[in-house]
């Protein structure tokens, strides 16, 4: 068969897993998105190796057959060899060439279209799931009441609506206590009853007046002010967290994973940070994003 433009001749790639490969990190990358973070570096993971030997295939596929080296030649005669379109047994002029291969022009095309394709699909997926951590994060002005009510060195249980619009869902609970004035600034100390670890409730270290207790009436809401003594700091009653007056951890505050090792040589494993009412362990935890840095 005639073949004038030499496609015969032309370098096919050879058939590999590689595609495969790439659309199955692809796929891992955009589930991991919604699963878990490490899910998400695997999927990129294998994106990327397979990706890049996809490519490696398609380009020097597309570069050809390589020339042989001089010591190859050596023996052969010099002479120029003569043009197939002339001598006795001419052929016919032989048509331009294409410049660029028609497959690798589509292999390309393929990839660029992925690549489009895959911007779409994982750009608004990360955004969705990674900017919600550090937007709109500062917390809203509370009125709480006059300065007033609340005596100077004295904590006070302030409970509060944070966002009087969705009800008692957003009810909060504070310790304020009133440091008196700094430089003609008043100054106040405010810890929030969230324990650091799972969210679980701080209770006062010292006796809380709920004889005296009384309610303002603020633009909030109605806040509750019952006076109470600190004695002994915060402590957190799930997991045996302890704060000083000042909010200083002074105990426990991260629940027990493990412990390895007897008596002097005994080394705690601790849970990582989670949100309130997380899973810490086993494949439910798997489930939850990962938390931002403490």
């Amino acid at each position: 068969m005639d073949d004038p433009r030499g496609d015969m001749e032309r370098h096919e790639p050879p058939p590999s897993l590689w595609p495969v490969g790439f659309a199955v990190g692809i796929v891992c990358l955009l589930v991991g998105l919604i699963v878990s973070w490490p899910a998400a570096a695997v999927g990129a993971g294998l994106a990327a190796v397979f990706g890049f030997l996809w490519a490696r295939d398609v380009v020097s596929a597309s570069r050809g057959p390589t020339l042989p080296e001089p010591a190859e030649l050596e023996g052969r005669p010099s002479a120029p060899a003569i043009p197939a379109h002339q001598g006795e047994a001419a052929m016919p002029e032989p048509e331009p060439a294409e410049r660029f291969p028609r497959n690798v022009f589509l292999e390309m095309s393929t990839l660029g279209l992925g690549a489009v394709i895959g911007g779409i699909v994982t750009v608004p997926a990360i955004g969705f799931a990674v900017l919600p951590a550090f937007l709109k994060q500062h917390s809203p002005q509370i009125d709480v009441g006059p300065i007033t009510d609340f005596p100077q060195g004295q904590y006070v249980v302030a409970t509060f609506l944070r966002n009087p619009s969705e009800g008692e869902i957003s009810r909060r609970t504070a310790y304020i206590r009133n440091n008196g004035s700094v430089k003609g600034v008043p100054s106040f100390t405010c810890i929030s009853n969230r324990c650091a670890h799972l969210g679980c409730p701080v209770q006062p270290g010292g006796p809380v007046f709920d004889s005296k207790k009384q309610t303002v009436k603020t633009k909030n809401g109605e806040v509750d002010l019952i006076p109470m003594l600190p004695a002994a700091g915060f402590i957190c009653p799930c997991h045996g967290g302890a704060y000083d007056q000042e909010g200083n951890r002074t105990a426990g505050t991260y629940s027990v994973a493990s412990v390895s090792g007897t008596g002097g040589t005994a080394k705690i494993h601790r849970y990582q940070t989670t949100g309130p009412g997380q899973h810490i362990d086993g494949p439910e935890a798997w489930l939850y994003p990962v938390q931002p840095p403490h």
